[in-house]
């Protein structure tokens, strides 16, 4: 029998990654989509560069994605790509719709117009909750993005459940709450403070500068979460689903976590910086993974400590000359 097929998106990607390892894993044969660039960006997946095949291609542009989807004919798609940040969306709006929103709108219809069987995953978001209407957040809790990103999610979870119910397509939203680790890029907020630990114990760094502190978040660890991914497509039926830890903490927890584990102070080295303020925040994200426990057997293996902790030490001791997932 035949290997299966996966075809990422983000392969280079934090979660990609991740993703890409877990497939391997399986027996799957594993292509993923990466943007040309002068420059190689390929670090995250590096270990694996052999094992996996990367195309060229961008979910900006649609004959690709039509010719990817026709010669590859994969059985599973994970569409991980997307313009992640938060706070740059804002600066990048047309741009952040245009590969989050349209891109998943072209990859569906590629799927559809190419005649592919096969299962869809779309990487949704908590910001599509943004100022919650109720704590936590479930499957059926409304949506009040709060950012071009959130907005942007939120199309491509409505485009995704709108391909799944017009067409009959296997097609699913995992609404993926914060999910971090040592491969998280440099300016997310956690990786920023835990690169900084191991830059002030190097003696190369001597302040970290931040924005608003009082922000909270339901942060796990990306592996977990994309073993969630993998078995939302392993399901019956085609369900959302909800994947979060049940807790949150703040900003400043992290601090005091990220610090106190290497023996610092963090309010001696911390600045607040008005440039890394969001024109509209979202104050507190804790989802609600019950669907995802009794349905999928899904449950997160890595805590809030546990994770900065891991973090913390992965950046300790990294050299300063290392370009790893920058």
């Amino acid at each position: 029998m035949a290997a299966r097929k996966a075809f990422i998106t983000g392969i280079t990607g934090q979660d990609g990654s991740y993703l890409a390892e877990i497939l391997l894993e399986k027996g799957y044969e594993v292509y993923g989509m990466i943007r040309r660039s002068s420059s190689f960006n390929t670090a995250r997946v590096d270990h694996i560069f052999n094992d996996v095949k990367l195309e060229f291609g961008d979910l900006t542009d649609g004959s690709v994605l039509n010719q990817l989807m026709r010669t590859i004919r994969p059985d599973e798609v994970y569409n991980l790509g997307a313009q992640s940040h938060v706070q740059v969306s804002f600066g990048v709006p047309e741009y952040t719709a245009d590969a989050d929103a349209m891109g998943t709108l072209r990859l569906l219809d590629a799927i559809r117009e190419e005649d592919v069987t096969c299962r869809f995953y779309q990487a949704s978001s908590s910001e599509m909750f943004g100022k919650v209407r109720e704590s936590p957040q479930t499957e059926e809790t409304p949506f009040h993005p709060r950012s071009p990103y959130g907005v942007s999610k939120v199309f491509g979870y409505w485009i995704t459940r709108n391909y799944r119910e017009a067409y009959g397509m296997y097609a699913v939203n995992g609404i993926l709450f914060n999910h971090e680790s040592p491969r998280r890029g440099p300016t997310f907020v956690t990786r920023k403070i835990t690169r900084a630990v191991g830059a002030i114990l190097r003696g190369e760094q001597d302040e970290l500068r931040l924005g608003n502190l009082e922000a909270k978040r339901d942060w796990g660890y990306a592996r977990d979460y994309m073993d969630g991914a993998w078995r939302m497509l392993q399901a019956d039926e085609p369900e959302d689903y909800v994947l979060a830890t049940g807790e949150t903490h703040s900003v400043r927890e992290f601090l005091e976590e990220a610090f106190g584990y290497a023996g610092l102070d963090w309010n001696e080295y911390v600045k607040i910086d008005e440039r890394y303020f969001r024109p509209a925040e979202v104050d507190l994200l804790i989802g609600d993974y019950a669907k995802a426990r009794e349905k999928l057997g899904w449950e997160p293996t890595v805590r809030f400590a546990e994770l900065v902790r891991m973090m913390v030490d992965h950046d300790r001791e990294r050299e300063r000359t290392e370009e790893h997932y920058v």
